[in-house]
């Protein structure tokens, strides 16, 4: 649960002003963005650290048995949960040759913003690597309600210091994500195993300076 302040209250944006990873799986929930047919949970745009990676298509989804001791009318022979799908939003950026994560390194500033009325969310991050190289990083992403089929990420990386610096940035295609083991239903006596698969990525260098 999100008990501290880090949202002020605003009439159309959720502004979350400082990153807080005990909480990332709900804040990946606040900052989600659908129009319908495609939903992207608010993972970072580096995809690790995660609280639960999702990608999600409407009407595509899993069938699994329902049985009961005895049938009875109206009981459903089966149900339907939503899968993920291939995670297209993973952008790598290497600091020479250093990877942009979070959990490494000082974290100067992190804010994330989502827009209501724009539909976009926006994320600016000033972030150190160990070996003392400074980058600012401003993304946004959005989901398009006139074109329901289309996702899109703009991602901006500007060098913080006059030093020179090799930036790598790579778009990645993850199919088969691993995902973390799911918790006991506190309504249902039944308990649930850990879930694991085989990852699949695809690489793609978007730009090298």
């Amino acid at each position: 649960m999100i008990r501290e302040r880090a949202y002020p209250v605003e009439p159309w944006h959720v502004r979350e002003t400082r990153l807080d990873l005990d909480v990332l799986a709900q804040s990946e929930s606040v900052f989600a963005l659908s129009n319908g047919h495609i939903g992207l949970r608010g993972n970072l745009d580096e995809g690790e650290p995660h609280g639960l990676p999702g990608t999600y298509l409407n009407s595509f989804y899993e069938l699994r048995p329902l049985p009961y001791a005895e049938a009875g009318y109206g009981f459903p022979e089966s149900g339907q949960t939503v899968v993920n799908v291939t995670n297209g939003k993973l952008i790598r950026l290497l600091v020479d040759d250093e990877p942009f994560d979070v959990r490494y390194g000082e974290v100067r500033t992190h804010q994330r913003t989502l827009d209501l009325q724009a539909g976009t969310l926006d994320r600016t991050v000033e972030w150190v690597s160990p070996a003392g190289r400074a980058v600012r990083v401003h993304s946004t992403r959005l989901v398009s309600f006139t074109q329901r089929a289309v996702a899109a990420i703009c991602y901006e990386v500007e060098v913080a210091d006059d030093r020179p610096l090799r930036l790598i940035v790579q778009s990645e295609l993850v199919a088969n994500e691993e995902l973390p083991p799911t918790r006991k239903d506190p309504g249902s006596p039944r308990c649930s195993k850990p879930r694991s698969s085989l990852r699949s990525t695809w690489r793609r260098p978007r730009a090298a300076c």
